[in-house]
């Protein structure tokens, strides 16, 4: 059977490839070069070693590439959360300063003073505590005029990384 040209002829290879073999019309180095193969010792077509290695390789820097990947967003978010935390903790100290300055105030007796104002160590940074005080006009349902009540203003300042903080509460204490 005649051997068209430009195709590969084949016949069968040794029972231990069982692989196509090339015909004598074409040299194994050109048909390596086209098609990334080449003739063993034996005669049998192979994929060249060089070129399995280079995907191999091609595979483990991609593996590289998306590990890497995956460990600097996780170190993003690890710094997100010391990031939360922190803010969570000066929130907590300042909430905490706030609420004792109320709980001294309602139970000192006495008028609370107009305008004070306070600078506290909270062992992370200094909080200013600036208080008011001012008489609050509230009426009863029936229009009576009720007197006594004061409507104090308690706000915290602070500063966290260079910006400033701050966090205010407003309450009532009745004194006659």
């Amino acid at each position: 059977m005649p051997a068209l040209v430009g195709s590969l002829p084949t016949r069968s290879c040794s029972a231990s490839c069982g692989t196509p073999q090339a015909s004598s019309l074409r040299s194994p180095e050109s048909a390596a070069a086209q098609t990334r193969m080449h003739v063993d010792s034996r005669g049998c077509w192979r994929f060249r070693k060089d070129v399995r290695h280079a995907f191999a390789l091609a595979e483990v820097m991609l593996g590289v590439l998306i590990f890497s990947i995956g460990i600097i967003a996780l170190g993003r978010t690890v710094s997100n959360c010391v990031n939360a935390s922190a803010l969570s903790a000066d929130d907590a100290r300042v909430r905490e300063i706030l609420t004792n300055r109320m709980v001294e105030i309602e139970t000192t007796p006495g008028q609370p003073d107009k305008s004070k104002e306070f600078k506290i160590d909270s062992g992370f940074g200094i909080v200013k505590l600036l208080q008011k005080a001012a008489p609050q006009e509230m009426k009863e349902e029936d229009g009576t005029e009720l007197t006594g009540i004061i409507r104090v203003t308690l706000t915290a300042n602070w500063t966290r990384g260079g910006a400033d903080q701050s966090k205010q509460i407003a309450f009532y204490v009745y004194r006659l």
